[in-house]
């Protein structure tokens, strides 16, 4: 495997989701002569299976749920018809107005060359890659960036050939099929996705149960957090099963529904169901770029240095197949690392920056954060101060009928600086933005304190909990000087 005298291009990227798409945006920007190889759908998982199709279907929950709600503001409303048909008529909608983005001709435009088909490393310089149209195609490149993503995983649990079971990637396809909403669904694991699916169908008329191996919901977040995203799923008909283990699917070979045994504390369960969908999480997508032959692969794992680079310091990763946040967003952000340091990086390379990773859980309300929670503060002996304040308080909540959730952040005693902000309410993933600034640029509570905020709007919450933090920090001494100051001055 010697190294190539000359290269065919400056830059492969092999994947054209997130990390793929802005990879080759930013070496085509620079003028690399760059090469985007995608076997399937443009846009990867986000748009054609991920972000976009279930905010699409949640946005349609969401106006279902509204119409249930309208008579609490004066508007009589019968009980709203689910039309699941038109349901998917518009996810559908949405995935190809947005398609547009992310396709070939744009990229195209853009300067990069987009290659249809399936990419294979052939020695660390070369990729061979079938072309969907027939026929094969080799190129060197002087740096490489593989963008595969991940796929969800599949447990090995027992009886599971035995049920047609969904996951976020295949269950597009199979409710595209169906006249009506599932009548009974089952959701295995309480992550985003299973959180989000859970309360999208029961909106839309699913009886819905949510089984969680570990006793709470999203256990990365606050406990607080997941104390109120169960009672959000609970008060509107989830049958919310926390702590139970899946032990076995119950059912028969090409019949649609089934059984799932369950282990909780107090012994075994069943439930059954019409429909189950696998939320459990995804893993790295590595399989079949020839990635084992190179040794870059062990156990399953891409392992890349602080610069993305792997054993072969010019082949980098972006995005889901690496982690360890599997956003859009870090997949985005790992992108611009990529690029760079594939086409510069024996010049001067980058370390990726994970200190601000923003998190979010679209149900209804948001949860968003962003640093540190209680419960990673305390893991890693970091001492902090909580400051909250809660939405209820708010005029502009009050009035949208949004009065629940909180704004609760973690400072340094005795000091404003922000180590971490949890965030549940209306728009929460929007009104965290504010925070993921200011943490970045060392801005502290009293400077979105003097900050002003619109009125009546949601993120005047963020200038509250910012006064919140203020009073309790006001110096005695100085407010009875000042107590003093005014009683001489009235004489």
């Amino acid at each position: 495997m010697s190294r190539p005298k000359k290269f065919d291009r400056n830059l492969i990227v092999i994947g054209a989701g997130a990390a793929g798409l802005v990879s080759a945006y930013i070496s085509a920007a620079v003028k690399a002569e760059v090469t985007l190889i995608e076997a399937g759908n443009m846009g990867g998982d986000c748009l054609n299976t991920g972000c976009v199709p279930s905010k699409a279907l949640i946005q349609c929950a969401r106006i279902a749920h509204w119409a249930r709600r309208a008579g609490q503001f004066g508007v009589c409303v019968a009980e709203p018809g689910i039309d699941f048909p038109g349901v998917m008529r518009h996810v559908r909608a949405s995935i190809e107005q947005i398609a547009p983005h992310d396709s070939v001709e744009r990229y195209t435009d853009l300067g990069v060359e987009v290659v249809q088909g399936q990419a294979r490393l052939v020695d660390p310089w070369t990729v061979k890659i079938a072309l969907n149209s027939g026929g094969e195609q080799t190129l060197s490149a002087r740096a490489i960036v593989l963008a595969t993503g991940a796929e969800p995983i599949v447990p090995p649990l027992p009886g599971l050939e035995n049920v047609h079971y969904l996951t976020s990637e295949t269950l597009w396809d199979r409710c595209a099929k169906l006249d009506q909403v599932p009548r009974r669904l089952l959701l295995l694991g309480g992550g985003s996705i299973g959180c989000e699916l859970a309360q999208a169908f029961v909106r839309l008329g699913s009886d819905v149960t949510l089984v969680e191996k570990e006793s709470r919901l999203l256990p990365r977040e606050d406990r607080e957090v997941s104390e109120a995203l169960s009672h959000a799923l609970k008060s509107e008909g989830v049958n919310l099963l926390t702590g139970h283990e899946a032990l076995a699917f119950i059912g028969k070979p090409n019949r649609i529904g089934g059984a799932l045994r369950l282990r909780n504390a107090e012994g075994e369960i069943e439930v059954t169901f019409d429909e189950v969908i696998l939320a459990l999480g995804r893993r790295a997508r590595t399989k079949g770029f020839g990635l084992e032959a190179l040794g870059l692969v062990q156990g399953g794992k891409l392992e890349t240095d602080a610069y993305l680079r792997t054993r072969y310091p010019h082949i980098l990763a972006a995005g889901d197949v690496v982690g360890p946040y599997q956003f859009t967003h870090m997949a985005s952000h790992q992108a611009w690392y990529a690029a760079v340091n594939g086409l510069f990086g024996g010049i001067k390379k980058f370390a990726v920056d994970y200190s601000l990773v923003p998190r979010a859980t679209f149900i209804d309300p948001e949860v968003a954060s962003v640093g540190l929670s209680e419960g990673m503060a305390s893991e890693r002996g970091i001492a902090y101060e909580v400051t909250r304040y809660d939405l209820d308080d708010l005029d502009r909540a009050i009035v949208d009928g949004a009065a629940q959730g909180f704004v609760k952040v973690l400072t340094v005693p005795g000091k404003d600086k922000i180590l971490g902000v949890s965030i549940v309410g209306e728009n929460a993933a929007e009104l965290i933005a504010e925070f993921v600034i200011a943490m970045k640029y060392g801005l502290g509570l009293n400077k979105i304190l003097s900050t002003i905020h619109t009125y009546p709007t949601m993120a005047e919450a963020n200038k509250f909990v910012a006064g919140n933090w203020k009073r309790a920090h006001a110096p005695e001494w100085a407010l009875r000087w000042l107590k003093r100051f005014h009683r001489w001055r009235r004489g």
